[in-house]
């Protein structure tokens, strides 16, 4: 044990390969396991753990009220950066935890999981380092695992791998309330969709899901904390992204994604951190990477405290999970509802909102709420429903969603609206001349 709480305290500027990235993380863990708690949620292709630590006043468990916060990194296994500065965010926590009280409030009122790498087999398979582009940024079966998750908008035929079925298992498990994925290539916060149909306005270019306004805000806090990315200079003159942010869409079309999932079937909004031009740089330049995204990754986190939260209960006070609550005028197609617990979290701006919360068969229940910027308080707006006529005896259980693309059903909707309208002008038409 003592050789691993001297090899947590020692961690250095340079890349960790499989086995130091473990010794580490059961460092840490030895050295503060009050505080942290360390699992592996899967394996890879090639068998290596797929190594979570947990954060917080009660890392092995879900606290009723206290949001679920994840980080993601090298999904790529050729893009590094993130795999070295989530480290380095684990050590920045558990030494100013009882030091710092903006860390220690934060930890207190946030389970927070990093997982430094996604692919591990292809970091280790990256055996000459490239700023473009190496075979490592594959797992060992050569596939993407950012085009490896079940897509909204349209069937994606690719193989579900090891390292994607764990990450859907582990969000599955989970009441995850915000994310982040950290890759390499850019400099730009990229938000939901990454895919999109005519109904989101693909058309123009500007893929926009029923919470863009959120999600705008969630990009803005990271460029807008990290040293450079609010420029929006991008990696050259020819790409250029005002205050460092992007609708995916808007950058490039990307089916299967992460990000996307996490939103339509996680219930988690999920951004994508680029965060180094070269996706593989040079040891000696991961200290700067790490002080230039320090305070974004602090305040991105905070933003999980946006919103407002709550439990829904019978008469008797007992939660019901699977009720429905959403803010109006912000469907999901695969609507929000509840974990085990009956509880729920929803991500918006401060301002006023009708929430809606419904337990099938029964008549929905309403209730206007007027959100405060509670961010410093480490708490969003607390606003409980009780429906008085369930009883646990009655109520039921919904399915989840399926895993089918959701957003089809808007397209087939709108092409069968087309021909009635037709109809119905060319009628219109006729009775004219008619006449």
């Amino acid at each position: 044990i003592l050789c691993l709480v001297s090899a947590a305290a020692a961690l250095d500027f340079k890349y960790h390969h499989a086995e130091e990235l473990e010794q580490y993380l059961k460092g840490v863990h030895a050295a503060n396991p009050s505080l942290t708690h360390l699992h592996s949620i899967g394996r890879s292709v090639e068998g290596r753990d797929l190594w979570v630590l947990v954060l917080g006043r009660f890392p092995t468990h879900h606290k009723i009220g206290i949001p679920e916060f994840k980080y993601v990194a090298n999904m790529h296994g050729d893009e590094t950066v993130g795999r070295e500065i989530l480290l380095h965010l684990i050590d920045f926590l558990v030494t100013s935890y009882g030091r710092d009280p903006v860390i220690t409030r934060l930890l207190n009122n946030t389970r927070i999981h990093i997982m430094p790498t996604m692919n591990p087999d292809g970091f280790e398979a990256t055996k000459v380092p490239d700023c473009y582009y190496t075979r490592g940024r594959y797992n060992r079966n050569g596939e993407d695992l950012n085009r490896n998750f079940p897509d909204a908008f349209e069937n994606n035929s690719a193989n579900i791998q090891p390292e994607t079925r764990a990450v859907m298992d582990w969000i599955k498990n989970e009441t995850f309330v915000l994310s982040a994925n950290l890759h390499g290539g850019a400099l730009v916060a990229s938000y939901t969709f990454d895919n999109g149909n005519p109904v989101t306005g693909s058309l123009k270019g500007y893929s926009k899901s029923p919470d863009d306004d959120v999600f705008i805000h969630l990009a803005k806090t990271y460029s807008s904390n990290h040293a450079s990315m609010f420029k929006g200079m991008g990696c050259d003159n020819r790409q250029t992204f005002p205050e460092g942010i992007t609708n995916g869409y808007s950058w490039y079309q990307l089916e299967g994604g992460m990000q996307d999932y996490n939103y339509v079937w996680g219930q988690c909004f999920e951004i994508t951190l680029e965060l180094s031009c070269c996706k593989y740089p040079p040891a000696d330049q991961l200290e700067k990477f790490w002080r230039d995204n320090k305070v974004a990754l602090i305040e991105y986190i905070k933003q999980v405290h946006l919103g407002v939260k709550g439990q829904v209960t019978d008469k008797n006070g007992n939660p019901i999970p699977n009720a429905i609550v959403e803010a109006q005028g912000r469907p999901h197609v695969c609507p929000y509802r509840t974990n085990e617990q009956g509880e729920y979290f929803l991500l918006l701006l401060p301002g006023t909102y009708v929430i809606n919360a419904t337990v099938p068969g029964f008549k929905s229940m309403l209730k206007t709420v007027e959100i405060p910027d509670n961010i410093g308080n480490f708490s969003a707006l607390k606003q409980d429903f009780s429906f008085p006529e369930v009883s646990d005896q009655i109520r039921s259980r919904v399915a989840s969603c399926p895993k089918t693309p959701l957003y089809q059903e808007f397209t087939r909707a709108s092409a069968a609206a087309k021909p009635t309208v037709h109809i119905l002008v060319l009628m219109t038409i006729m009775l004219v001349i008619f006449k």
